[in-house]
């Protein structure tokens, strides 16, 4: 299967607990005033990669707890990213997905689009929310914005409430 992506950072600290790669997809449709990735907007940009390919390259790695799908929008190739997904914690590594949509509007969507159902189940975390400039904050972890939250989703699921993840509390230390 294939997917396409705007990039990829082979360790980051930043984009979630411990050291982790980075896939960020291609092609996003809110167009967030003061985007990270602007780059990863235009759907015709960027380049495909075979999640197999990517898969077997992430699982062979060495030192990483896991993988972040950032972006653009990784919902918007919701079937691609639940396959990579599926190959990468059966290899032992946890996800991490950022959206910019709430999870309660993920939840809805994954009602009728059963890869968004997948890829919501395969996340371990969800970082949720559209980027909002007027409520940017750079002593967050993990995240650009207030709005966003941190979602445990396996607390989630057994709980059928939304469950923050204790690193939602997380500072980095930056300033404002």
């Amino acid at each position: 299967m294939r997917v396409k992506l705007a990039g990829i950072t082979w360790e980051s600290v930043a984009d979630g607990p411990g050291v982790r790669a980075v896939i960020f997809a291609q092609g996003c449709n809110r167009r967030c005033p003061g985007c990270h990735n602007p780059q990863a907007l235009d759907p015709e940009g960027g380049e495909w990669h075979q999640t197999e390919k990517l898969a077997a390259m992430f699982a062979a790695a060495r030192g990483l707890q896991g993988v972040t799908f950032s972006g653009g929008e990784p919902f918007l190739q919701a079937e691609p990213f639940a396959a990579l997904a599926l190959e990468l914690k059966n290899s032992g590594l946890d996800i991490v997905t950022f959206s910019g949509y709430i999870y309660e509007e993920l939840q809805h969507k994954a009602a009728s689009i059963p890869a968004w159902a997948v890829l919501l189940h395969q996340s371990d975390i969800l970082i949720d929310g559209p980027f909002i400039q007027e409520e940017r904050d750079l002593s967050l972890g993990f995240r650009g914005s207030r709005n966003q939250r941190i979602i445990d989703l396996a607390a989630t699921r057994s709980t059928g409430a939304v469950m923050l993840s204790p690193l939602h509390l997380r500072t980095t230390g930056a300033v404002k």
